[in-house]
């Protein structure tokens, strides 16, 4: 008897019930029934059980006052559960708040999701002027520096796959949207071993990134300084944070296991 694909064994409700729950994904909070039935392409009666069940379990739960549906506590738990089952997490936040001593700048970790950047961890500077910490958000990451050095590692066959389809939004008139403008770029990330941000996400905004490697050396992950473009200068930037952010990112990848 030849082995059934494991597309087969797919049971349709578990994967309707999934497809629900990710579309409430960057600023998308919350959703009625008659826009998750369109968005889902399902009858208004399939959405409704589906929500119900969801919303038994608390994966989902109901804004009385609006009537629409958002995730429940127990998405977050599950989150919290996976975050803290990752060693990258455990490893990298006594590194990060000490960068923060040493710079007094806004630090984070971040791994590569699908093409965008999910911040997982952040140690804030004392500063009153400071970048908004992003914890748990997806960034495009094209246009920011723990993105593109990641991004920067990739083979030709991933860039390939991932460039011709992709069109790459302008932010701020820093952006970089010329794809082959942005394939140059990423050689020089990778050749130099950090990435810059230079206010291509948000106007004011500018970062330094650098990559975090796992024991086999494959990257996994990438550590960031973030602040406000006044404090960011380039001067700054050459001298003291690029060699505290590869820093950091090589003390992250020795404590999990790599090595030159």
């Amino acid at each position: 008897m030849a082995k059934k694909e494991k597309s087969e064994y797919i049971i349709q409700a578990v994967d309707h019930a999934l497809d629900l729950l990710e579309q409430f994904h960057d600023d998308v909070d919350e959703l009625g029934v008659t826009e998750l039935s369109k968005r889902l392409k399902l009858h208004k009666n399939n959405v409704f059980r589906l929500l119900a069940t969801l919303e038994s379990r608390n994966y989902i739960e109901q804004n009385r006052v609006t009537e629409n549906y958002r995730l429940g506590l127990k998405t977050l738990e599950l989150g919290q559960t996976f975050i803290k089952q990752m060693g990258l997490l455990r490893q990298s936040r006594p590194v990060l708040e000490a960068l923060v001593k040493e710079c007094n700048e806004t630090t984070y970790v971040a791994i590569l999701k699908d093409f965008h950047i999910v911040y997982l961890d952040t140690v804030e500077t004392d500063l009153t002027v400071r970048v908004v910490p992003r914890v748990g958000s997806r960034l495009p990451a094209y246009c920011t520096a723990a993105g593109k050095v990641q991004l920067a590692y990739m083979t030709d066959e991933e860039l390939d796959n991932y460039l011709p389809g992709k069109e790459l939004k302008r932010y701020t008139p820093n952006t970089i949207v010329d794809k082959d403008e942005f394939r140059k770029l990423l050689a020089k990330v990778a050749e130099q071993g950090y990435a810059v941000d230079n206010e291509e996400l948000d106007a004011g905004v500018r970062c330094v990134g650098a990559p975090i490697r796992d024991y086999t050396r494959r990257i996994i992950g990438a550590v960031s300084i973030s602040g406000p473009s006044m404090r960011f200068t380039d001067e700054r930037i050459e001298k003291e944070l690029i060699p505290l952010v590869k820093k950091a990112g090589e003390e992250i990848s020795t404590k999990l296991g790599y090595h030159k």
